[in-house]
């Protein structure tokens, strides 16, 4: 542990603002002065006690709930106090100015972003994935998100992830017990069934690697551009799947100059949808400024996108103009787009026109949706289609939150345990190198749980939570 973490903090643990009630909360290794300062006795462990919180005058400055955790049975491991007051910014602020006067004989300071649930993870109270999930938990935009960091919290994805590092233990014992006693000759790859180990151990690993890209998705959501000429419906799509009137929607071209974004979630998934400026070319005549930037801005949000719709309008199809300026957008898409088939071409206005998508010029047309922004027709299927491009195909029962890194971290182990395999695989196996990716694997998934993770990842994951967690 670094010095800063033997000593005592306190923070405002409830959000800024007015509330019916507020919590200010210490911990370090000992409470005992803080607690005889501003409340006035002792206090009965894990015990709700009324009384007034107390100035250095003793006049009261509020009265409320105080509780003592003492070590180690707390959520930090160490002694913590917390005091429930009303929840006046005013209030908490006084009662917090109080605890650092109280507690400045012992050092108490005031806490940084995250340093209660750091502690927690130093004490082993939790470790990384769980304490990860707590601000997942804080964050969550859905239901389905909610649900499965608490699932992370409660150690479901720290269980699957130990139950594949016991298994590489258990693995590389027989294989170091094998390189400590060469002149037994036992052909170990054989004897002890080497191979279909890491095979089931590769095959458990595929399945909490999928679980965790379904808890990303969860977490992270997928950020979907809606792109195409004016007029073509893309405001009015964003409002259809929002269901509500997000976007100003007139016929007068170039009404959306700047990005509007909004998140909606299908089957628990959120759902960022942007809707951009139309794209053309307006030329260089004076008053189009506006409108060009926020076409640069559109064309920066395609980049930038985990898929795009492009929207076309069925009603114009045929007219020489429009068609010109379709396929001169879809020859500025970028290659990386087309290629990962994270492109959906959408025909709109189904409703004023009978004419089928044509197939040919526009690559993926064939497979195109048709549908109407303002009927409603086909945003259900344009809705699974999104699902589809994400990956989606788990339902959010079972599924426990993830993160990048976590999932990053899952595909080193499986590339560890390919090479791995393919050492295994040769007839004159080399055990040594085996036994040098079996350990590489089992780094990668420790660095999940936070077994084997440097202090300065640990301070970038507890630098995004927020004070007082």
């Amino acid at each position: 542990m670094l010095p800063r973490h033997h000593e005592a903090i306190v923070a405002i643990a409830t959000a800024s603002g007015r509330g019916a009630v507020g919590i200010v909360r210490a911990s370090g290794r000992d409470l005992s002065a803080l607690i005889a300062a501003v409340c006035g006795k002792p206090l009965a462990p894990r015990h709700a006690t009324y009384l007034p919180f107390l100035a250095a005058d003793g006049a009261p400055i509020d009265q409320g709930l105080a509780i003592h955790f003492p070590a180690p049975h707390s959520y930090t491991g160490e002694d913590v106090l917390e005091l429930q007051a009303h929840g006046g910014p005013v209030v908490l602020q006084l009662l917090l100015a109080r605890c650092l006067e109280a507690g400045a004989a012992i050092g108490l300071r005031l806490a940084e972003p995250g340093e209660f649930t750091e502690r927690a993870f130093l004490n082993d109270k939790l470790d990384l994935a769980q304490a990860e999930a707590v601000s997942d938990l804080i964050d969550a935009s859905t239901e389905a998100a909610a649900r499965s960091a608490g699932r992370s919290l409660s150690g479901a994805f720290s269980a699957e992830i130990n139950a594949l590092r016991d298994r590489l233990v258990e693995l590389r014992m027989l294989v170091e017990a094998t390189l400590d006693f060469p002149e037994e000759e036992i052909d170990f790859l054989e004897k002890a069934d080497a191979r279909g180990r890491l095979q089931r151990a590769v095959e458990q690993l595929d399945a909490v690697l999928d679980r965790a890209r379904q808890g990303a998705l969860l977490r992270d959501g997928m950020h979907v551009v809606l792109a195409g000429q004016p007029n073509v419906g893309k405001s009015s799509l964003l409002n259809a799947l929002a269901g509500a009137e997000l976007a100003i929607v007139t016929p007068i071209a170039g009404t959306t100059r700047d990005k509007v974004s909004e998140t909606i979630q299908i089957e628990g998934v959120p759902v960022h949808v942007v809707d951009t400026a139309g794209l053309r070319d307006v030329g260089d005549a004076a008053g189009d400024e506006v409108e060009r930037i926020g076409i640069a801005r559109s064309w920066a949000e395609i980049k930038a996108a985990d898929a795009v719709i492009l929207l076309h309008d069925l009603t114009r199809r045929g007219d020489a103009a429009y068609d010109a300026a379709d396929a001169q957008i879809a020859g500025r898409l970028p290659p990386a787009l087309l290629d990962s088939g994270r492109l959906l071409h959408v025909f709109n206005k189904v409703d004023a026109a009978a004419t089928a998508p044509p197939g040919g010029s526009n690559a993926g047309a064939a497979d195109a949706l048709r549908i109407s922004a303002k009927t409603g027709a086909g945003i259900a299927a344009l809705r699974d289609r999104l699902l589809a491009l994400a990956g989606w195909h788990t339902q959010p029962d079972g599924v426990f939150i993830a993160r990048a890194r976590h999932v990053q971290a899952l595909r080193r182990t499986r590339e560890h345990l390919a090479r791995a395999q393919a050492h295994a695989s040769q007839a004159d196996a080399a055990l040594d190198l085996f036994a040098e990716e079996l350990r590489l694997a089992h780094d990668a998934l420790g660095s999940i749980t936070g077994v084997f993770t440097p202090d300065d990842l640990l301070g970038e994951i507890f630098s995004r939570f927020c004070i007082g967690k």
